[in-house]
């Protein structure tokens, strides 16, 4: 049985098809927009955990600022402001103190981070309310940090929150 192979020379069948070639191409290019994808997405994800770790340390940072004001309940009377036993003032259930800073993320970046092009901001939120006029009181410091992921345009906030008596 003769088949149409035989009658082909050696220099017809060493080649490629058009077709064959094509397909291959369009192989390599689903693989490689799939290599692409899954970079930028993982280049994605450490930029947004590098600026959500920046804006919890934040955050712990204004806990732990206002956590280290004295606050004395056992000096009497009780004196307010800058060197006082209070220097938070007087805070009751009904009446919290509320504090906001505006400042840039320490996130690694180039450029001076004085330019809005290249800053990324942050605000904290601190608020202190007392619970209780057990004996010690507590009060609870809570700050929220928000920021904006430049990529998306989303508004984010981390949270830190403490419970602390007085003289701690």
């Amino acid at each position: 049985m003769l088949t149409r192979t035989k009658y082909l020379s050696r220099r017809q069948l060493a080649g490629f098809v058009l077709g064959e070639v094509l397909v291959a191409f369009g192989v390599l290019m689903i693989v490689f927009s799939g290599l692409i994808y899954g970079y930028v997405q993982a280049n994605r994800m450490a930029e947004w955990s590098s600026m959500s770790l920046a804006a919890q340390s934040y955050a712990s940072q204004g806990v732990e600022q206002v956590r280290a004001a004295s606050w004395s309940v056992w000096n009497y009377p009780a004196t307010y402001g800058p060197n006082g036993s209070d220097q938070l003032g007087p805070i009751n259930s009904t009446n919290s103190y509320t504090t906001n800073f505006v400042d840039v993320l320490d996130v690694p970046s180039t450029g001076s981070p004085t330019n809005s092009n290249l800053s990324f901001w942050v605000t904290n939120n601190i608020y202190v309310t007392q619970y209780g006029s057990g004996n010690p009181p507590y009060r609870q410091i809570r700050c929220d940090s928000i920021w904006k992921f430049p990529l998306t345009g989303q508004v984010q906030t981390n949270t830190a929150i403490i419970i602390r008596t007085s003289d701690q």
